[in-house]
């Protein structure tokens, strides 16, 4: 089985339940702080719920934050290969949810920076392994060491982008590099329209077929649009694959749990569509439940998508 690598930033979130956001200068007051492992531990506890093998090459400190980072991913099963970083833990994202479940980040920078080529080198990649990588690590001091790993990289090994907001901003000279590289493409849509300089004009699949004419031949783009569902072009067709709409309470790691079940079905060789239909559902379960690394088991997504079969006329 191929295994989902993991090169990007491992956090940990301390959630803060808010009924508003504060306006400049103010205060709000939340009943509870909560800290969860998140950042790329959500992709890889997702992915390893759907039975992938699954390993951390990022960076991770030593502390309290780096010590709640490496057990959550030890009781799912998840490698960490880099050596700790001496005395320095881990950041931190203080995360604002609302009511709507929508929330609001701000993020620390710490040992998770620290990235080395040594350490990333250490996952050992091989042909057919899902290369996970993250736009926030094309900036400050993760960018050097990535970019010189990554050219590295066992040309077998899938290169899977997950740009975040940061990436269409990058130098053009820097993203060209890196799409270059890249044999799968997910992003939201705003993501994705913000690469090909277009607003609301296109619709998913649309942008998804720009985005595809700016990577290498064969690879394959998705874009999603929350409980829309997502798009999934591959060998110059768009497929519309279906959301599974429903009342969210904290949207915060649902695109992570998208992307963790999709590249761990793909490790597993299942075809890219039902791949992002069993990360749609993944994606519509998470939002009912509290925390950023709360993505089902492979049987939960099994269920929920025999019950919705089970509802169709």
């Amino acid at each position: 089985m191929s295994r989902v690598i993991h090169t990007g930033q491992a956090l940990v979130d301390l959630v803060l339940r808010v009924d508003d956001l504060p306006r400049r200068g103010g205060n709000v007051m939340a009943d509870e702080g909560t800290r969860y492992a998140a950042g790329s531990v959500n992709i890889l506890l997702a992915a390893a719920r759907s039975g992938a093998e699954c390993v951390l090459a990022g960076a991770h400190g030593t502390g309290p934050n780096g010590d709640l980072i490496r057990s959550a991913l030890e009781a799912e099963g998840v490698s960490v290969v880099a050596e700790p970083v001496a005395d320095l833990d881990s950041g931190v994202c203080v995360v604002m949810v609302e009511p709507t479940g929508e929330r609001t980040f701000v993020t620390t920078r710490a040992a998770e920076r620290l990235l080395t080529v040594d350490g990333l080198a250490a996952s050992e990649p091989r042909p057919g392994d899902l290369v996970c990588l993250t736009g926030y690590s094309l900036v400050g001091r993760t960018r050097d060491p990535l970019l010189e790993w990554l050219d590295t990289l066992d040309p077998g090994a899938l290169v899977v982008l997950d740009p975040g907001a940061i990436f269409a901003d990058l130098e053009p000279a820097l993203r060209e590099r890196v799409l270059a590289r890249t044999s799968v493409w997910t992003s939201n849509a705003d993501e994705a329209r913000a690469l090909v300089g277009a607003g609301d004009e296109i619709d998913l699949a649309q942008a998804a077929r720009a985005v595809a004419s700016l990577l290498p031949e064969g690879a394959v783009v998705i874009v999603r649009d929350g409980p829309a569902g997502c798009v999934v072009h591959e060998r110059g067709a768009s497929t519309d694959v279906p959301g599974y709409p429903r009342k969210p309470i904290d949207t915060n790691g649902a695109g992570d749990a998208h992307t963790g079940v999709l590249v761990a079905e793909a490790a597993q060789g299942t075809d890219w569509v039902t791949a992002a239909r069993r990360g749609n559902a993944a994606g519509a379960i998470k939002v009912t439940r509290e925390g950023p690394a709360t993505a089902p088991t492979r049987a939960e997504i099994d269920a929920f998508l025999a019950a919705e079969e089970g509802q169709r006329p």
